[in-house]
């Protein structure tokens, strides 16, 4: 992945918390990539439910907390 491509994502992105980029897709889900580690991505649904991961346990931890806390800011976004 190219730092334009980090760029795009995070220009796309709904929200961005501690450098974890949060997109909501079209079915519903919630795509998260960290951009720091670009590598590190993780996909949930809307009750903060792992779909797809490639992050250690402690990251999915982190990143699920994130989410949680910061999920109604990602709704609103689209009232």
């Amino acid at each position: 992945m190219t730092e334009t491509d980090i760029i795009t994502i995070a220009d796309k992105a709904n929200i961005i918390v501690n450098g974890y980029a949060f997109t909501e897709r079209e079915n519903g889900f919630i795509s998260i990539l960290n951009l720091y580690h670009p590598d590190c991505a993780m996909v949930v649904n809307k009750a903060g439910e792992i779909i797809e991961t490639n992050m250690d346990p402690i990251e999915q931890q982190i990143v699920l907390d994130l989410c949680k806390k910061n999920l109604q800011f990602l709704e609103t976004s689209y009232a």
